[in-house]
């Protein structure tokens, strides 16, 4: 008996299909693997990413070899590159956030600032003007919306597992950006400032690893969209805890 899945493209896997999202019938017993070489089958293009793709069930990291079942959410996501949606945690006055205006560093910084803090590090990401060689003319990012916005959550629980930190702030622009505007914002407050850069650094290289947002850059010439870094083997739904 078929079952009917919802299947979700992004980044160049998008433009190979000619289509963000679309619906499909399988058989029963099919899995993610099946899914994906039906579509290498109508798009030979799409085989030659197999290595670098990872896939999601539902907004998890899903293996290859997962079942799937009828009315599954399937997304194949390239390689991350590292209306507004946000998540807070009101207790702790955290933000997690996907936006598509620029972003409020100095209000955000300014409100994280609290009697009991002896440090308060600030890392953001810009938009620079060049890129392998080639003059940059601007930057468009794109996102899984929902997972990633639950990937900063996760990340932010790992920061406070990990570290002694007080308030954190993990924020990322979509949509389109120019030469210089900043396109993440990672802010972390503490009592000490070891803490503070440490959890720092690892918001934002684990953010860069691990969420799915991918960014477009525009030439001159032309426009690519950017290599980025495979997320973890989907071994357990969790991020990585820290090796700090």
């Amino acid at each position: 008996m078929p079952m009917r899945v919802h299947v979700l493209f992004f980044g160049r896997l998008k433009e190979i299909v000619g289509s963000a999202e679309e619906n499909a019938e399988l058989n029963e017993d099919a899995n993610v693997e099946d899914l994906f070489a039906r579509y290498g089958e109508l798009y030979p293009e799409l085989s030659a990413f197999r290595k670098s793709v990872v896939a999601s069930v539902n907004q998890v990291f899903a293996d290859w070899h997962a079942p799937l079942g009828e009315g599954d959410e399937v997304a194949f996501l390239p390689p991350v590159s590292g209306g507004t949606s946000v998540e807070r945690i009101a207790a702790r006055k955290d933000l997690f956030e996907l936006v598509r205006l620029p972003i409020p560093v100095a209000e955000i910084v300014a409100g994280m600032k609290a009697p009991e803090d002896g440090a308060l590090v600030v890392f953001e990401g810009i938009v620079r003007n060049h890129s392998a060689g080639r003059r940059t003319l601007y930057l468009d990012y794109e996102a899984y919306e929902p997972m990633a916005l639950s990937k900063l959550s996760e990340i932010g629980e790992i920061m406070r597992a990990q570290f002694p930190v007080n308030r954190l702030a993990l924020v990322h622009r979509l949509g389109r950006l120019d030469i210089g505007e900043t396109s993440v914002l990672i802010a972390v407050s503490s009592a000490h400032r070891r803490a503070a850069f440490d959890a720092c650094r690892f918001g934002i290289d684990t953010l860069k690893r691990t969420v799915p947002i991918w960014k477009k850059e525009y030439f001159e010439d032309g426009a690519i969209w950017a290599e980025g870094e495979i997320p973890p083997a989907p071994s357990n739904s969790r991020l990585p805890e820290s090796k700090v």
